[in-house]
């Protein structure tokens, strides 16, 4: 009788940092988030090393999620309108680059991810100085409209980009603009 060896236990080379890695790669090519089997086939080891580092597939798809959310634009200047500009078409170029992960962040039960965009969104948007009702609201609409931003990207086949995305935001920051004058 043989038996497989090199697969078994923890190897030595695994770590939390290089499983993400290594599913954010393969997201990239299939469009979405692999299953452990395949996780642990592309990484040579047997599946349950991955579940040392992850509780189960929910861990893993909140940490790959969170990994990639967490490239997007970290506003750090005054400019409220700059800061917005470049958050949001940091996140639709995520969203671009990625196939699959809004599909998949809208299916999670965690909040990681979003805690990531929320904060960020509301350090982008202090020099305004609004309420937390404001800022929720404000803050609901723009994310629904870029994640439907997003899903139309997929679909135009080229013909509808980042750059356009420039007339309707600036009407929603002039909106904001009045929220903020009138709070």
């Amino acid at each position: 009788m043989s038996v497989k060896t090199g697969k078994r236990g923890r190897p030595s080379q695994l770590s939390a940092e290089r499983i993400v890695e290594c599913a954010k790669a393969m997201q990239v090519k299939t469009g979405k988030i692999p299953s452990i089997r395949a996780l642990s086939a592309e990484l040579e080891v047997d599946p349950m090393a991955i579940y040392h580092y992850f509780r189960n597939k929910s861990a893993l798809l909140e940490a790959v999620c969170l990994s990639l959310i967490e490239a997007i634009h970290n506003p750090q200047g005054e400019d409220w309108r700059a800061e917005i500009v470049a958050l949001s078409q940091s996140y639709l170029t995520l969203l671009s680059t990625h196939p699959g992960l809004l599909e998949t962040l809208l299916s999670m039960t965690g909040t990681g991810p979003a805690q990531v965009f929320i904060e960020r969104y509301e350090r982008a948007l202090r020099p305004l100085v609004l309420p937390q009702e404001t800022l929720n609201q404000s803050r609901d609409l723009l994310v629904d409209y870029l994640h439907g931003y997003a899903l139309a990207m997929q679909g135009s086949q080229g013909a509808l980009t980042i750059e356009l995305l420039d007339g309707p935001l600036s009407f929603w920051m002039r909106a904001l603009e009045r929220e903020a004058a009138e709070a």
